[in-house]
Formats: structure tokens, sequence, C-alpha cells
């Protein structure tokens, strides 16, 4: 039987040995808490702009010069990851940052064979010299390591360590983390490795510059089928698939990281948070075509020419891809200027917005004579293009082939201040002379405007007259996304299709698009746009410098480059929009008289001297909603009230006459249907008046 004495000693002794160990866990905690492990909240990585589907379009070298980019488990394939513990650190998921049987391994190893035959470093031990790199191999320094990676376990989930270790990884130069190994080796990213890329990535942080592919090929090979031994060791992988995966040839090549949309992602740069990646409305795929199509458009072109291309979705104002320059890097090219939004003139490219302001009123029909001939306008006398004249032409021949004195007389009926204010209104400022009123010479490009400016003008004639503003996610937060009426959408159809007859330059491949030309004074600038029902791409060619460039045209230079763009957007043709209810488009034949031949006087222009002041619709006012019961057997007609004007006068619903011509100024007027409606007066003098109206 125990003495008491000794069941006193034994306590005596349990009770030091407890405080000795309560006290050193005590310290330890201590020293845990005084020397921390320097884990960062957030890593330094490479600053990323992304495309609206979070895929890579640029990235930024971090201070350091290195390529890190961060890394999340859900962006890399399973089975790498598999193949990295499997081969790395076969217990990762159960330890606590140091493999005890590991590290016994590596030294019964060392002690019979008398060199290094494997580490026993677990990943959490290796993120630790990673973040913390040791200045020698010495034991020293593998026991601090092994304590780092203990502080490490405590801070960090077994997913966090691994997300760490995949962005820190040096893989080879300046390439860090399995995303900037995967994109420089493979051109992709690691969602979807091969076995053979996985593999290769695997062998590759053990002797990052030994290993490289593009330096040591065969190396690299090696390594790479010694992982893939040990993976069909390890019951990862059966030996035909590790077999057919050592089939695979490693690629010596080392790409170069993405780099699209330099002009936009510099842009974004500004915006930039610290392992935030920044996000840009462009499609990657839609990116990637359109810089193609400018780098190859240019080197055709030749020397110190640029292009520069804008695509848009109408309907939501997204812009999809953007190309400042043919090259940002091109110094002849002075590639560094994203010529989309610099001020130029735009040559024939506003033509459609004058004509659709003539449809809007009532004054023009597509087959409506129109005379192409010199002409004296105040001492403005517009040329054609090619100083030629066609004589008498259709309404829809002269803007198909962008006829510069058709467009002119129109535009002296519609009004330059007109114009200019539809395009405020739709949020472009076209930049006039200083201190000059807007006159005709804007018609045929004496305005100032920017690509971006007439991609937004075009989306209104793709989406039935409603334009949206464009926006990129460059523009501050305060930005103002607007949407207005550009025209309205009959007037925009009927310019629809128009342009949609246009000839396509030779050789492009059909694609169902409307699409205009222009070229600015002194062969400065060449133009097209084009459409469909929901794509707008705008395409500048010229220099940077503003220089003349001899034979350079929209049809020839610009229009060739907007119809390869479309197709090598990758994006779906959609078609025109389709004809709005009461759009009237007869035949000659069928023209009222008032609608067959555009102006009466000797000089082609609408005359307007009379004294009368110009006729005003005063009912229905414009915008008004009017219930007539249409859908009922008792259905009203609507009384049309004037004042002023010049008797006799004609009514057009819709561009449609109403019977006869009368010199009251009262009308009735029965509608077809409900909906909105477009009247219009047209006095004997030529001029006109129109309201807009909702038929219910």
């Amino acid at each position: 039987m125990l003495s008491k004495r000794f069941l006193r000693r034994t306590a005596i002794a349990g009770i030091s040995l407890a405080c000795v160990a309560g006290a050193s866990l005590a310290a330890l905690w201590e020293l845990d808490r005084a020397f921390p492990p320097p884990l960062p909240a957030k890593l330094t990585v490479s600053t990323e702009v992304q495309d609206r589907d979070g895929q890579l379009l640029r990235a930024f070298a971090t201070p350091d010069g290195y390529w890190r980019l961060e890394t999340r488990l859900d962006e890399v394939d399973r089975q790498f990851v598999d193949m990295l513990v499997a081969y790395e650190d076969k217990r990762f998921w159960d330890h606590r940052g140091v493999d005890i049987l590991a590290l016994c391994r590596a030294a019964g190893q060392f002690a019979t064979s008398g060199h290094i035959v494997s580490g026993g470093s677990t990943l959490s031990m290796q993120l630790a010299r990673l973040i913390e790199p040791r200045d020698s191999r010495s034991l020293g320094s593998k026991i601090k390591q092994m304590l780092r990676a203990m502080q490490i376990e405590r801070r960090l989930s077994k997913r966090e360590i691994l997300e760490r270790y995949l962005t820190l990884a040096p893989y080879g130069g300046n390439l860090e983390g399995v995303r900037a190994a995967s994109l420089a080796y493979f051109g992709k990213e690691p969602k979807r490795l091969t076995v053979s890329e996985a593999a290769l990535l695997v062998a590759l942080p053990q002797l990052p510059e030994k290993r490289r592919p593009d330096r040591n090929l065969d190396i690299a090979h090696g390594a790479r089928d010694r992982v893939l031994a040990r993976m069909v060791s390890a019951g990862l992988l059966g030996e035909r698939e590790a077999a057919r995966a050592a089939l695979d040839d490693v690629s010596g090549l080392r790409r170069k990281l993405p780099a699209l949309a330099a002009h936009a992602s510099y842009a974004m740069l500004p915006k930039a948070v610290p392992g935030k990646p920044l996000q840009l409305t462009i499609r990657k795929s839609v990116q990637q075509g359109l810089e193609q199509v400018a780098r190859d458009a240019a080197r055709k072109l030749g020397p110190k020419l640029s292009v520069a291309m804008v695509m848009a979705d109408a309907r939501t104002g997204d812009i999809l891809g953007e190309v400042g320059s043919a090259n940002f890097f091109d110094a002849s090219r002075s590639g560094w200027i994203d010529m989309t939004k610099v001020v130029r003139s735009p040559g024939s490219t506003l033509k459609p917005f004058i004509y659709g302001l003539a449809f809007e009123q009532g004054l023009v029909a597509q087959e409506m004579i129109i005379e192409d001939s010199p002409t004296d306008f105040g001492g403005y006398r517009p040329k054609n293009f090619d100083m030629g004249y066609q004589g008498d032409v259709s309404i829809r021949q002269a803007l198909q082939l962008s006829l510069n004195v058709p467009a002119i007389r129109v535009l002296d009926a519609v009004g330059p201040a007109r114009l200019t204010a539809r395009f405020r209104q739709a949020g472009v400022n076209p930049i006039l002379p200083v201190n000059e009123a807007p006159g005709l010479a804007i018609g045929l490009g004496g305005v100032g405007v920017t690509l971006r400016d007439l991609v937004q003008l075009y989306t209104g004639l793709a989406n039935g007259g409603k334009m949206h503003t464009l926006h990129d996610g460059t523009e501050p937060a305060s930005a103002e996304r607007t949407t207005a009426t550009i025209l309205d959408d009959q007037a925009a159809w009927q310019i629809d299709d128009i342009l949609s007859g246009v000839k396509p330059p030779e050789g492009a491949m059909q694609r169902g698009i409307a699409y205009k030309t222009g070229t600015s004074y002194g062969y400065r600038d060449a133009w097209s746009v084009g459409f469909d029902g929901r794509y707008v791409l705008g395409v500048w060619v010229g220099r940077a410098d503003a220089s003349p460039v001899p034979g350079l045209s929209g049809y020839v230079s610009a229009a060739p480059i907007l119809f390869e763009g479309f197709v090598r957007s990758g994006l779906a043709s959609v078609p025109l929009p389709s004809r709005p209810p009461g759009v009237f488009n007869p035949r000659r034949e069928e023209l009222p008289v008032t609608l067959a031949r555009f102006g009466a006087g000797s000089d082609g222009l609408v005359q307007a001297t009379a004294t009368e002041p110009a006729p005003t619709i005063i009912f229905p006012p414009n915008g008004a909603r009017v219930d007539l019961g249409t859908n009922s057997a008792d259905a009203t007609p609507l009384v049309l009230k004037l004042q002023g004007g010049r008797a006799p006068f004609r009514w057009l619903a819709n561009g449609k006459p109403l019977a006869g011509i009368d010199r009251r100024r009262i009308a009735t007027w029965q509608p077809d249907g409900t909906g909105y409606s477009t009247l219009t007066v047209i006095d004997a003098a030529g001029r006109a008046a129109s309201v807009k109206v909702f038929v219910e």
C-alpha cells in the first residue's frame, strides 16, 4: 500500500509539471503574439482588367515587376490541386503545419543515402518560405519555417493556405502563381488543364529556373514525367492515362499575358483598388476580333495610318469592343492616342439624320424627286465628292449615293439649328467653330464629333430611334447615363431601309447591315458606321496628326474594315427593326403632288417667301394623348387645327397624305389604330409643322 508521503510527492510533482506545461504554453502563446508571421490581409498582386464576364483582358505587373495574379481554388482545375497535394504534401488536409512522418522519412533517407532525397516540407512550410524567404538552408532556418507553418495554420484555413501558395509559387522568371504560369506557358486560365499541363505545373515550383520549359525544355519534360509516374503510384492516375499524357509535347514557348483594350485599361487604372479586379463592359471575344482586324488593316493601309473602332449594343449602350489605335505601342502611328475620343470632321456620316428629320416632319418620301445640280446657298456652293452631278434623283438614291447638294437642300429646309439641337438632346455635343451658329456646312462635316459620338447617334437608328448613352466602365461613377430619342420610330425605319440598300464594298461578306460612309475635307478622315438590329460598329481611318492622306475615303478605306469587323466580332447577326405601324412608303407613281418633287423654285429649294407666319398646329398639342374610342364602333375622328401659313394646306398622317387639299385651317383625321402617330401640315409656301400624338 502506497504511503501518504509518496502520494503527496507524486501530487506535488504532477502539479509542478502542469504548471511548467502551462507556463510553457503561455510563453509560446505570447511568443506567437509577439512574433506573428508576415501575413498581410491582402497579397500584393497584379492589377487585373476584366471583361463583362470576368475574363482577363489585361494585367499590369506588380511594383516589383512580377506577374502575380490572385488565384482562388474555384478558378483552378481540381485534378491539378489533387496532384499538387499528392506530390508535395499528401497529408496536407490532416496535419497542423508540420508533417512529423514526412520529416522522419526525409531524415531516414538522408541517413541512408548521405544526401537529401526529399525535404519533408509541407505546403504550409513552403508558404512560410514564400512569404518570408530564408537566407540559408540551415537547420535553424528549417526550424523557423516549421514554427511559422504552425503559426500560419492557426490563422488561415486550409483553403486559404492553398490559395496563397497558388498565388505566390514561383514558376520561372517573373512568373508567380499558377494563373500567370498557365497563361504564359499554355495560353489559358488554369480552370481546365490537361493531365500533362497539370503535371508540369506541379513540377515547376520545386526548381523553377532549372525546369523552365522556355529555357530548358528537356529538363521540364523529364520533371513532368516524374510527376506523372508519382501520380500512378499514388493511385490518382491509371497507367494508360499517364502514358497518354506523357506523349503530349511540352511547349517551349512563353506567351505574353493577355494585353487587350489598352486605352480603356489604362484609363481604368486610377480606379484600381488593391486585390480587386477592374471590369469593363467589353466582351473579350469581340475585342480580340476587332483588334486583329485593326492590326491587319493598318498593315495594308501603310505606315503612319491608324485605325479606331467602337462596337456597341444599341439596346443598352454597352461598349462591347473599342480599339483606340491599330497598335498602342507603335510610335509611328501615335498608337498611344485614343482616336475613339478625338474630335474630327465626320464627313457625310451625319446625312442620315438630316433626312431622318425631314421624314419626321413629313417633308420627304423615299421616292420623292430631288435635284442634284450646282446650287448657291447664299454664297455656300457645295460640290459632290466626285465633282459630278446626277440631275434628278430620288431621296433614296441621294442618301445611298451620299450626294452633297441634295443633302444640303434638305438641311436648308429642316434647319441646321434643329439638327444640332436634336444631337444635343441625345447627349452628343457637336463642336462648332468659335462664335459661329450652326450652318449648312455641318451637313458635309463642318462640325467636330468623335467616333464614340457617331456610334452613339447610330445606336438610335438600330434601336427604333431610341438612343442610349455609351459607356464602357471607365466613366466616373457620377457620370449620367441617359436615354433619348434621336428620331421617331417611323423616320428611323425609313433611314434603316435606305441604308440597308447601300452596296457593300467589293469582296465584303454579306451581313444584312445598314451602313454609311464619310470622308472629311482634305482626305484627313475616313469613316464607316454600320448596324444591324442590335449592334453598331463605327470605324475611323486616318493619321493621328490629321495630315492629309491622298486617296483616303470612307467607302474604299473604312467600309471594308467595317464589314470584316462585324464578321470577326463573332456576334450573331440580328435583323434590322421591322416596319412600324402606319409607315407610309409609296411607289413613285403613288406619291401625292406635294411629295412628288422636293421644292418648287428655280434653284430646287422650297421657297418660303410668304409674308404670313409659318403654320403652327395648335390642336392637338405635341405629345398629347387622345382617346377617340378607336377600337369601338362609335370611334370619332380627331379635329386638327392650325394657325398661320398660306393656304391651301396639305395634311399628312404618318407621312401619308389625307384626302384633298383644303384652304380651311380645320381638318379631321380618322386613325386606323392606336399608338403614336405623327401629324404634319404643309402650306402653299412649302413650310411644314408637325406634332406627335398618342391615340388611345
